[in-house]
């Protein structure tokens, strides 16, 4: 396969975007908790060089702009087992809704705690695309953050419903 990366600027800071093939691999907020290493990111591209990056890159300035968006890419996440299936749980998690990690680890039913999700959720190679941010912590908490909590937040607020009253003149 051909492994690759490309770097973008973004409201969030700068981006960076790895590939494998036909299939998106990470998203990575500069200062990641969990960074690839350079071997695994492959050689560098410019974004409007790659078909799939330029996907990418197109749906996630929509997202950053506001416009609700399901990501509608094609996604390989590269983790054990039980990483992938709490990742693939975040891929529910609608646009605007949160959840914390002990209700998922309760949809899980095996036995997996709140910290073990946690500790998954943190190391999602997909931020944003899989939207680990609205994971959030016993009674709404914000807690940790790849990319860090002032980029939790910002992404929170990117989705949190504008109250019917705001855009009212009376």
């Amino acid at each position: 396969m051909q492994t690759r990366h490309t770097r973008i600027d973004s409201p969030v800071g700068e981006l960076t975007l790895a590939a494998d093939g036909d299939a998106l691999t990470g998203v990575y907020f500069r200062h990641h908790w969990h960074p690839p290493t350079a071997a695994a990111l492959g050689r560098y591209v410019e974004a409007d060089a790659d078909v799939l990056f330029g996907r990418a890159v197109e749906q996630l300035r929509e997202y950053l702009s506001g416009k609700p968006t399901r990501f509608d890419l094609p996604i390989a996440l590269a983790g054990d087992p039980r990483q992938r299936r709490i990742w693939k749980l975040l891929l529910d998690i609608g646009y605007g809704e949160t959840t914390t990690y002990g209700e998922l680890a309760a949809q899980l039913g095996d036995g997996t705690t709140a910290y073990e999700v946690g500790q998954a959720v943190g190391r999602n190679p997909l931020s944003i695309v899989v939207p680990c941010h609205r994971v959030v912590g016993k009674n709404g908490e914000l807690t940790g953050y790849a990319g860090g909590l002032k980029r939790k937040r910002f992404l929170l607020d990117l989705e949190a419903p504008i109250p019917a009253a705001a855009g009212r003149l009376f």
